[in-house]
């Protein structure tokens, strides 16, 4: 337990910071939908104006506009990729600081074992990512609820909060994984970074050719997208299933290579 302190307090300062992110976001976002009155049809017909490439890169194709859940829909796009970068990034440090902190000699004294330590600093990375999704669930309801004028908005929003967490423990566990297989601590946050971002141009390239389709099951930004998961009201179980196991076999390697890894103090 006193590792889960250490490493909760450790991350205090990052975890607010992105907290206030997302919750500036979310406000910021539905501060621009109220801004547009009753333009929302307009919105609509501006954006069907628009190529459709254009569309697959901003993420506006399928939404309703004029209607807040719609908008929130377009909004979810950035809030999962700001939630997936901190979650990957916090799993490749959470892993990798011991070295890059020369805190090594604090574990190695310690009378636990490394299973024990990764199990902790799992514990640990869990609930930060909990903690920013429950504050982008928890401002999500309460700012779109104020915009939504009569719309039924919760049960879309915890859902697609619950698609966001899939993809935060994806991200997360492919950091801790490199982190634990790959010798060079400090590269280790750069390459997972790295990952998250060709998954998501995959994801936009996937948008742009309808013929590539069959590559959605490589990119974790495919599983829950807001659109899907709006016009269908539920979380696809293949995707649910397939989250699973990519979290079930990165959890393995990051306990399997990092029980092996040379620690440098």
């Amino acid at each position: 337990m006193n590792i889960i302190t250490r490493e909760m307090k450790a991350n205090l300062k990052s975890l607010i910071i992105w907290s206030i992110g997302v919750l500036f976001m979310v406000g910021a976002g539905m501060g621009k939908y109220a801004g547009m009155g009753g333009s929302g049809e307009t919105m609509n017909e501006l954006m069907a104006e628009m190529p459709d490439s254009l569309q697959a890169i901003m993420g506006t194709a399928g939404f309703d506009l004029s209607k807040a859940l719609g908008f929130y829909g377009l909004l979810y796009l950035y809030l999962i990729v700001m939630a997936t970068i901190h979650a990957v990034m916090l799993g490749a440090n959470i892993i990798a600081k011991e070295e890059l902190d020369k805190t090594v000699e604090f574990l190695l004294v310690k009378p636990i074992s490394r299973v024990k330590v990764i199990s902790f600093k799992l514990v640990a990375a869990l609930l930060n990512v909990f903690v920013v999704n429950l504050v982008t669930l928890v401002s999500s309801i309460i700012i779109v609820g104020r915009s939504a004028e009569g719309e039924k908005v919760v049960g879309d929003i915890v859902l697609l909060m619950v698609g966001m967490f899939c993809l935060q423990i994806i991200f997360l566990v492919i950091g801790t994984a490199i982190a634990a297989v790959y010798k060079n601590a400090k590269k280790a946050g750069a390459i997972s970074t790295g990952i998250l971002l060709i998954t998501f141009l995959l994801a936009i390239i996937i948008n742009l050719d309808q013929r590539l389709e069959a590559l959605r099951y490589i990119t974790p930004f495919k599983y829950f997208e807001a659109e899907s998961i709006l016009n269908t009201s539920g979380l696809d179980p293949v995707f649910l299933g397939l989250s699973l196991i990519i979290v079930v076999v990165l959890t393995f390697t990051t306990y399997h290579y990092y029980k092996k890894k040379d620690l440098h103090l």
